[in-house]
């Protein structure tokens, strides 16, 4: 297999040394990732004319990548979204993190420190082909409170259709764990401007609404007679200022979405088109439900990779993910890791054009 191509990106504030890789498919697509993070710093596909560009959000250097990035890219770990109280038990024993989201831990734990959350270290290259790259991330037991040593691979692989695949892999070792890993791309498939113009269809039909602070409240809720009803194409900014107390809370769409699709098959978690360049992006996972967020606290203090300032709604991250705070809802899909089980999943971006 050919290798793909690996250039020195700058150093992080640690004064290591950040790389950037890129894959490349014979139609054109190319998508760059950083060892940092895992970030996708680029994802470049034609438009109706041929025309390529980057449909997704980025910073321009590996500074600010560390200290402005809106997770822009990144993976997400330990625990992708919210984990109320910054605790959890599990077998009888409380354990505690950092709260970095008010009183409670978002993504993992903070994005600085000795142990910042998977977003924000230096992955370990396990492989780095022409159309595949494999990043390695060793959790030591303990990290940000969390039980057990985690082992996490991540594999993205560009495949000939115009596709990004993303395999998730882990495993833990001494005690159990929870465990819930995504990725937090915010696309805009027009390359620049707003993305609220888009058309978003989500299969879902019930989400789960949450409290001020963005916790669930335990309950699956109808989409059905509500802004959060995607079950057929809407377009994304429509309802976004309605006075429903859902969107008032959040500032616009931040809400888990579970997905109607068996358990653990894979299936459709996303569509989005962009009618003036007619690109189209489908997602595809295996995991319950689909984080949509419309970039609502994106202020215009980060300058984007496209040269100009990132400002809310520029872009919408479709997170497929595993509920938020499950591990302190003993209903909802259960995220414990146990020694000895190997924990894999797959989301699946596929780009394309309509007429």
């Amino acid at each position: 297999m050919s290798q793909a191509e690996i250039a020195d990106y700058g150093t992080t504030r640690d004064g290591v040394m950040v790389r950037r890789m890129v894959l490349r498919n014979a139609r054109g697509m190319s998508v760059g990732v950083l060892d940092y993070g895992g970030v996708i710093t680029d994802v470049n596909v034609p438009d109706r004319d041929g025309v390529m560009g980057n449909v997704v959000l980025g910073c321009s250097n590996i500074g600010d990548y560390q200290t402005k990035s809106s997770y822009f890219g990144a993976l997400l770990g330990r625990y992708a979204n919210r984990i109320a109280g910054a605790k959890f038990s599990l077998d009888g024993e409380v354990f505690h993190l950092p709260a970095n989201n008010g009183a409670n831990t978002l993504h993992g734990g903070p994005k600085t420190g000795a142990t910042p959350n998977f977003a924000h270290r230096v992955w370990e290259i396990v492989r780095a082909e022409a159309q595949a790259v494999t990043l390695r991330l060793v959790s030591a037991d303990g990290d940000n409170g969390f039980p057990g040593t985690l082992t996490v691979e991540v594999t993205y692989t560009l495949e000939a259709e115009d596709a990004l695949r993303i395999d998730y892999a882990a495993r833990v070792e001494g005690r159990a764990t929870v465990l819930n890993l995504s990725n937090h791309t915010y696309f805009n498939l027009a390359g620049s401007g707003s993305a609220l113009d888009h058309e978003v269809m989500i299969p879902a039909g019930h989400f789960l609404p949450t409290d001020a602070a963005q916790i669930p409240t335990g309950i699956l809720l109808s989409v059905a007679g509500t802004p959060m009803d995607f079950r057929t194409p809407q377009v994304a900014g429509a309802r976004i200022r309605d006075e429903y107390e859902q969107i008032v809370l959040a500032g616009g769409y931040d809400h888990c979405f579970v997905l109607d699709k068996p358990d653990a098959a894979m299936g459709l978690a996303a569509q989005v088109r962009d009618a003036a360049s007619g690109r189209v992006l489908t997602i595809e996972t295996d995991q319950p439900a689909v984080q949509f967020y419309t970039g609502n606290k994106l202020d215009g203090t980060i300058p984007g990779s496209h040269g100009a300032l990132i400002r809310a709604g520029d872009g919408m991250a479709f997170e497929t993910q595993h509920f938020p705070d499950a591990p302190n809802r003993p209903h909802f899909p259960s995220t414990r890791l146990d020694p000895g089980e190997e924990f894999r999943s797959t989301t699946i971006w596929r780009f394309g054009i309509s007429a």
